[in-house]
């Protein structure tokens, strides 16, 4: 059996050993893994983000693919460890509602809670459960072993609440919740939710601004002045053309 491809989410950022050292042990358990970073330049923490990133980068890897995410605030406590089976991928890490968006499509077949040692690294630390457990099952299910083997079956996992809109006369109101790399600003407004709306006459306000119509590309924004448009994940995002708009927005 060919072995499974892991990608690897954290907040750990990159200038502790941390990622390499979780990699460090899934090559020990497979030496014939394959590894995809997806993201380490989660806010800190920041469980909104994890999901979201997830959310939206799952659909373009294969099934059969292992997500392992660590963002976990609550490491050492009571929350669980999980590895989860949904529509043929694996998710790995804290039941802390980071796989919200990414499984909320999918028919979950099974929710293991990590609770067989054997599985884990000894003595296993209560702060850093990326690398004594998290990097160990998806590890050991790279290689074929069967989730159930991790631990104990569970009924169900943590979800994050999704922010609603607020829908009313003047129009829909919003929140940013995401800001990426290059300073947009990421809202919870899908596009679906501005269907009755043209892009040509849609008005956009935060703080003491306002961008009048929706662009279609970043380019079509004039230096240093906001502009507004569906982005990849096909929410609403805000942003300045070869600018940062988190840092202009201050």
């Amino acid at each position: 059996m060919a072995s499974r491809l892991i990608t690897l989410t954290t907040d750990f950022g990159y200038r502790d050993p941390f990622v390499g050292i979780m990699k460090g042990v899934i090559l020990g358990i497979n030496p014939e893994a394959h590894i995809a970073d997806l993201n380490h330049g989660l806010p800190p923490q920041d469980l909104m983000a994890a999901a979201l990133s997830l959310g939206a980068s799952v659909p373009f890897f294969p099934r059969d693919t292992i997500h392992l995410c660590v963002v976990d605030p609550g490491v050492g406590s009571e929350r669980k460890p999980l590895a989860i089976d949904a529509d043929g991928y694996l998710f790995v890490g804290p039941d802390n509602g980071i796989f919200t968006l990414a499984v909320n499509a999918m028919k979950v077949r099974k929710i293991i809670e990590l609770t067989n040692n054997q599985y884990h690294l000894q003595p296993t630390s209560r702060t850093f459960h990326g690398r004594d457990i998290f990097a160990p099952a998806a590890a050991h299910l790279s290689l074929g072993t069967p989730i159930q083997e991790l631990g104990n079956s569970v009924n169900d996992f943590n979800r994050l609440p999704w922010p609603g809109v607020n829908k009313n006369k003047d129009g829909i109101e919003g929140e940013i919740l995401y800001l990426d790399g290059f300073g947009n600003m990421i809202t919870n407004i899908y596009e679906s939710e501005l269907a009755a709306i043209p892009s040509e006459t849609a008005t956009v306000s935060f703080g003491n601004h306002t961008i009048r119509g929706l662009s279609s590309h970043y380019s079509s924004g004039e230096n240093k002045h906001y502009l507004a448009l569906i982005n990849s994940w096909g929410l609403v995002e805000i942003a300045i053309y070869k600018g940062n708009a988190h840092l202009s927005s201050r």
